[in-house]
């Protein structure tokens, strides 16, 4: 992705702290016509720069107010057990995020409930019934920074 230029950089960072922003407001702010911002914008979504638009909803405010962010570790190792287990996991409605790591756990999952009992019984009746399921480690988040991306 080396072909990002000044004003690129810019228009991302603009687009990830506000995707809606009308392309006339981007324009004006970065020194671009409207035509001109739309043309950078649709060339960073050929370059894969850009992939698609996000809703960040607030958990608390619907009734989820805890997160916790598990540490799993497979019990058996193996190609079909990796894709049972996601499979698995990704419907369980609760859970927000699925990472495949490398490290001390083989993935990593951001859980939210609506509160410690909620996550108790999502833990108890959905997450260790999983198959494949090994060691697994809860932290609960106490609270959480948004940091600006690499750009």
């Amino acid at each position: 992705m080396t072909d990002l230029d000044a004003l690129d950089r810019l228009l991302l960072r603009a687009l990830a702290q506000d995707a809606t922003r009308p392309a006339a407001d981007l324009g004006r702010e970065l020194g671009l016509s409207q035509p001109a911002t739309w043309r950078r914008i649709r060339r960073l979504r050929d370059l894969g720069a850009l992939k698609g638009r996000r809703l960040d909803l607030d958990a608390a405010a619907l009734g989820f107010g805890v997160t916790v962010f598990l540490g799993i570790k497979l019990a058996s190792r193996g190609r079909a057990s990796l894709e049972d287990f996601e499979r698995a996991v990704c419907a369980i409605r609760e859970v927000q995020t699925v990472e495949h790591v490398l490290g001390l756990y083989d993935y990593r999952l951001r859980v939210v409930a609506r509160d410690l009992e909620d996550f108790e019984r999502v833990l108890r009746r959905r997450i260790m019934t999983l198959p494949g399921i090994g060691p697994v480690e809860a932290n609960v988040l106490l609270s959480e920074e948004r940091l600006p991306g690499p750009l």
